[in-house]
């Protein structure tokens, strides 16, 4: 490897990969190599590649991808830890999904990974009262990924949504690092109730296919909900929680957390029955 590629390698190993990978594809499918360079290699950052291709999906008529594209690389430029955050992302998913094979794969074809990084963007926007602008950018990534999520949610790094069809994530919804969500999931609220009103997801945890978890409930670290769960009570840590109304039935680990070994399957442990 040349020097000057040794040292971009240190200094993101993850983009570094994502250039290889997306190089092989280009000799691997040459059909691709149009789109692969206009995404992926034409970009010395992984910054101003996601900011093009973000821009690519979520401009439109009346907002062109070009405007788009200038407000992502405000965002990143303003605010680095978004794409700290992507980057975590990216390494989650692959790590996570048995179906990712590549880090360049999310970052393409994902729109699980593309919806949260959108959000993260609404959100810094958000942030800076520019909230007509973050709800445009909730609309499309709502039309385009099938994920509403409001921006003034605040999502954590290393998150997988896999599948992501049919995921909503309320404003007052707070997520913590290293969570893993399937397609159909619900963090919503029970009323017209003011402050507070949606969940708080703590650090570990993964909620499975088509739960709902609604109200200021907390799902404590490490916790697993089940698949179709609704939950409308605090989670403890550590433990297991399935059924309508969801209750535990088991419990978790954190040395091998819910989240990270995406085990889905439901064993009933100690004296918990449903």
């Amino acid at each position: 490897m040349p020097q000057t590629s040794k040292k971009f390698a240190e200094i993101d190993p993850v983009w570094s990969r994502i250039r290889e990978e997306a190089q092989e594809v280009v000799k691997r499918e040459p059909l691709l190599a149009s789109f692969v360079h206009a995404t992926v290699l034409n970009h010395r950052r992984l910054e101003q590649a996601l900011g093009y291709h973000l821009a690519q999906k979520l401009g439109s008529l009346e907002v062109p991808a070009i405007l788009v594209r200038e407000v992502f690389d405000e965002c990143y430029a303003e605010a680095p830890d978004v794409t700290a955050a992507a980057r975590a992302d990216l390494v989650a998913i692959h790590e996570r999904d048995p179906a990712c094979r590549t880090h360049l794969q999310p970052l393409l074809f994902f729109k699980g990974f593309q919806a949260v990084q959108a959000q993260r963007v609404g959100n810094w926007l958000w942030l800076g009262k520019r909230w007509e602008l973050a709800l445009f950018l909730q609309s499309r990534v709502s039309e385009l990924f099938g994920v509403d999520a409001h921006p003034a949610a605040r999502i954590g790094r290393g998150i997988m949504i896999d599948h992501a069809s049919g995921v909503v994530i309320g404003e007052t919804t707070v997520i913590e690092d290293d969570v893993s969500i399937l397609h159909g999931v619900t963090l919503g609220g029970t009323g017209k109730d003011v402050g507070q009103r949606h969940p708080t997801v703590r650090r570990g945890v993964m909620i499975g296919a088509g739960a709902k978890i609604l109200g200021d409930v907390e799902i404590g670290e490490c916790s697993k909900v089940a698949s179709g769960s609704v939950v409308t009570k605090d989670v403890p840590p550590r433990t297991t929680v399935a059924g309508v109304p969801a209750k535990v039935i088991g419990e978790t680990n954190c040395t091998n957390s819910p989240s990270l070994v995406m085990d889905q399957r439901l064993e009933v442990s100690g004296d918990y029955s449903i």
